[in-house]
């Protein structure tokens, strides 16, 4: 049983801050050094001081840029900076964005969940998680004790009927708005009516719930809430930290978009050519020549579009500047490559691109030390290889919210950068204290 529940958040005064759009941030993990100081000039209560403190030249130690998040977050709540609501809320929170030239809405809801640890309960993760980030994390949610942005949680609804009597309520109502830098619109409710909350809580009680975004997040709180037990200092079976922050997303919303995830490969033989590509693949591909440039990447990705599925792919040569487009035809070797793993697990095309063509046989042909960056879009991809700063380019197709919920339910998780959902949620739109 999943439970969902209402909260007193923490938001903006924006009497005191101003507009919203200068102090909101995107989330720690899509932000660079450059970004982080841009945000910190862009005003003086901005959230990157909280979401990703930097490190200042007279830190003692490591660990002083999360004291000093927590004491920006401790004197914002005494200023007003930060206010509390007054009483228990769900905040429906909407993002409307361009992508490709269409806009879309992408609607769902702030509340909070409480937490299960992965593979008791009805909220499963789809993507594996790295040390770093989550030590990252919890050092800052032992300093703050807050959730300071939110997992990104999807539900299956059908009938959208969880949603809708959020939205019916909010007709009624005037929503706090922000902009972010990539013109994404955020716009937030704060829902109040016991009974819609009531709904709200009966919808999702029976549905499983699937993260999205933010596994690094989930675990963290699941590793806060141990280290709390452990020192005898979590009884309340109701108290804060058994729960945390979470966005949920009908899984049939009609803005919910998975972007592709390109791989960039730096670390082979700058010779490396389209022939010694094909070569390679035609072990089990069918492999067709497009031709060169941007104009053939955009022919390239055309295709697979059209295609539409998990087992086409695009490979560009930076020595070259040639395209080539890829059928897998004889997937049987993921059978012993993947072994550990499903046969839904195996069709990915992520899987395939790395088990199989990468790692099975283009590096075994050319060798080298390959090093992957990831890309969402084509002119990403066609840039760093005409500049030649990587040798190639992979276009793979995105995975869909079916994969995301096969996997998921089966317990499994996807390879790394299976998934981008667009846009990001914003941090401190609302923080859910932990205290």
């Amino acid at each position: 049983m999943v439970e969902v529940s209402p909260f007193r958040g923490w938001r903006y005064d924006v009497s005191q801050v101003g507009d919203l759009s200068d102090v909101i941030t995107p989330p720690y993990d899509v932000i660079d050094d450059r970004f982080q100081d841009q945000l910190y000039k862009q005003h003086p209560c901005n959230f990157i001081r909280l979401e990703l403190n930097r490190k200042e030249p007279s830190d003692a130690d490591a660990n002083a840029k999360y004291a000093r998040a927590a004491d920006f977050l401790k004197h914002w709540k005494l200023d007003g900076v930060l206010l509390q609501e007054p009483e228990d809320a769900i905040y429906v929170y909407s993002q409307e964005f361009t992508w490709e030239g269409k806009t879309f809405v992408r609607s769902g809801f702030l509340a909070r969940v409480r937490l299960e640890e992965f593979g008791t309960g009805n909220v499963f993760p789809h993507e594996q998680t790295l040390s770093g980030p989550k030590l990252d994390r919890l050092m800052l949610i032992r300093a703050t004790n807050a959730n300071l942005s939110p997992i990104f949680g999807l539900y299956p609804d059908e009938s959208a009927s969880v949603q809708q009597a959020l939205d019916d309520v909010c007709i009624a109502l005037t929503p706090s708005q922000a902009k972010d830098h990539l013109g994404v619109i955020h716009r937030l409710w704060v829902i109040k009516d016991h009974n819609v909350i009531a709904q709200v809580k009966a919808g999702l009680r029976d549905k499983p719930v699937f993260i999205a975004d933010g596994h690094h997040r989930y675990e963290t709180a699941l590793n806060y809430r141990r280290e709390l037990k452990a020192a005898g200092k979590l009884t309340d079976d109701s108290a804060a930290a058994n729960f945390v922050l979470m966005h949920f997303v009908g899984m049939q919303d009609p803005g919910l978009q998975i972007l592709p995830t390109h791989r960039l490969v730096s670390g082979l033989p700058a010779t490396l050519t389209s022939a010694q590509v094909m070569s390679a693949l035609k072990a089990c591909c069918d492999v067709e020549v497009i031709g060169t440039g941007d104009k053939a990447a955009e022919e390239t990705w055309g295709l697979m579009e059209a295609d539409g599925g998990q087992n086409v792919f695009g490979f560009g040569t930076a020595s070259d500047s040639t395209w080539l487009f890829a059928r897998v035809t004889d997937s049987s070797p993921m059978a012993k490559l993947a072994a550990d793993h499903s046969e839904a697990w195996r069709s990915l095309g992520v899987s395939l691109l790395h088990k199989l063509l990468l790692e099975d046989l283009i590096f075994k042909l050319v060798g080298g030390e390959p090093k992957f960056q990831y890309v969402h879009r084509l002119d990403e991809t066609t840039a760093a290889l005409n500049t030649r700063s990587h040798h190639l380019g992979c276009l793979v197709a995105p995975a869909t919210i079916e994969h995301v919920r096969e996997i998921a339910a089966g317990r499994e998780t996807m390879p790394p950068k299976s998934t981008y959902f667009y846009p990001k949620l914003l941090s401190g739109m609302v923080v859910h204290s932990l205290t």
